[in-house]
C-alpha cells in the first residue's frame, strides 16, 4: 500500500489517495474524501492494464462535480425518495428536494462530499476501513448513524462492506456509484458491452422523474430482459416507455433470490469481465444517460453511455412502498451489507 496527497478540500481538510496492489497486478485507489473509488486497474486479455472506472484527477473536481457521483459512497439512502418525505413511527420527515420534487442520494452534501476518518489499514489483507458519524437530524434523517465502510482488494475482486449502527430507527440504504467501462475509462461508450442481470422482475417507474409505480413486474417480453447475456445497446433505442422516461436504462432490478450472482458484465474490446454479487435485494442498472461530455481523468471526455453503473441497494422509494423490502435499520441493530466485484479475463 502507498498513500499520497490528493489536495485540500474547500473546508481545509486534507484529502489522501491510498493505492493497493495484489499479486495479479490489479490496483485499486481510494480516497478518504467521500470514501471514493478513484481508480481500478485490471489486466486485460493481453496483460495490458486498464483503468476501468470513470473519475477525476483532483479532489477539486470531485467537489465541484458532485452530481456525477463518480466512485461515490452513497448514504444514508441511495436512489430516490418520492416528494422528499417519509413517515417513520407516525412522524413525518421532510428531506431536501434536490431532484425536482424528490430526494436523490440523500440530498446535497452527501457522504461522498465529506471527509472520512481512516479507521484501519490492513496491508496484509489489502484493505482500508473508513468511518463516518452522521449525527441525529443530518440531512433530516433520524438517529446518529455510525458507519464503517471497507474496501478490500482480494486476489481478483474488490469487496465493499458497509457496517452500521444507529441510536434510533432510521433508513440505511448505502451503495457504491462507480461507473464501469471494462475497455478502459477513456474508451468511449459501453453499448457493445454484454450484460446479464439475474432478475426476473423489475420496479417500473411512473415517468421521467424515475419514481417507481410500486409494482414489481416481469422483465419477460421487454427491453429490460437481461436474463440472457446481450449487448447493452441492442434494445436501448426501442420504442418502450420505460426507456423513453430514462433516456436509456436507469432502472432497479429485483435480484432473483436463488441467484448466486446479481449481474455479469463483459468488455467487448478488453476481454475483461466482472461479476457482481451482494446481500442487498436490488441492483440499479444505469447507462450514464445524463453525462454531458464531462472532463475526466487524464484528459478523457465522458459523453453519454460512457459507463455502466451496477448499484446494489434497496429499491428506490422503498421507505414509502410497503411491498418493497424495508430499508429501515432498527435502533442499536448492527447491519452489514456487502458487494463483491469479481474480475476475470475472457479467452
Amino acid at each position: 500500500m502507498n498513500s499520497k496527497q490528493f489536495g485540500v478540500t474547500k473546508e481545509g481538510h486534507e484529502a489522501l489517495l491510498f493505492t493497493f496492489e495484489n499479486k495479479k497486478k490489479m490496483k485499486m485507489t481510494v480516497s478518504n474524501f467521500g470514501a471514493v473509488l478513484t481508480n481500478l486497474w485490471i489486466p486485460d486479455n493481453s496483460g495490458i492494464m486498464r483503468d476501468v472506472v470513470l473519475g477525476y484527477d483532483t479532489v477539486e473536481d470531485y467537489e465541484n462535480n458532485g452530481d456525477t457521483h463518480f466512485g461515490a459512497t452513497i448514504g444514508r439512502n441511495a436512489n430516490r425518495i418520492e416528494n422528499a418525505r417519509f413517515e417513520l413511527h407516525d412522524k413525518e420527515y421532510k428531506l431536501a428536494k434536490n431532484d425536482g420534487e424528490n430526494n436523490l442520494h440523500s440530498g446535497p452534501r452527501g457522504y461522498e462530499l465529506r471527509p472520512w476518518n481512516v479507521k484501519a489499514i490492513n496491508e496484509e489483507n489489502n484493505s482500508i476501513t473508513f468511518s463516518i458519524v452522521s449525527p441525529d437530524g443530518d440531512q433530516s434523517y433520524p438517529g446518529e448513524l455510525c458507519l464503517d465502510m471497507t474496501y478490500q482488494l482480494q486476489e481478483s475482486a474488490v469487496v465493499i462492506t458497509y457496517d452500521a449502527i444507529s441510536n434510533k430507527d432510521t433508513i440505511f440504504n448505502p451503495t457504491n456509484h462507480s461507473y464501469f467501462n471494462l475497455n478502459g475509462h477513456q474508451s468511449g461508450d459501453i453499448l457493445k458491452h454484454k450484460l446479464q442481470i439475474n432478475a426476473s422482475t423489475y420496479t417500473p417507474v411512473k415517468d421521467e422523474h424515475s419514481i417507481p409505480t410500486g409494482e414489481i413486474l416481469p422483465v419477460e417480453g421487454t427491453p429490460l430482459d437481461f436474463r440472457n447475456k446481450k449487448r447493452i445497446g441492442l434494445d436501448i433505442q426501442k420504442d418502450f416507455s420505460q426507456l423513453k422516461f430514462a433516456q436509456g436504462y436507469d432502472h432497479n432490478f429485483v435480484i432473483d433470490k436463488e441467484a448466486d450472482l446479481a449481474a455479469h458484465l463483459e468488455g467487448d474490446q478488453s476481454g475483461i469481465s466482472m461479476d457482481v454479487s451482494t446481500n442487498l435485494p436490488g441492483i440499479q442498472f444505469y447507462t450514464s444517460n445524463f453525462l454531458e461530455n464531462i472532463q475526466g481523468k487524464g484528459g478523457a471526455v465522458y459523453p453519454s453511455y460512457s459507463g455502466v453503473c451496477l448499484e446494489t441497494q434497496f429499491f428506490p422509494n422503498a421507505i414509502n412502498e410497503p411491498i418493497f423490502d424495508s430499508p429501515i435499520l432498527k435502533k442499536n441493530e448492527e447491519k452489514t451489507f456487502k458487494t463483491i466485484y469479481q474480475f476475470s479475463t475472457l479467452c
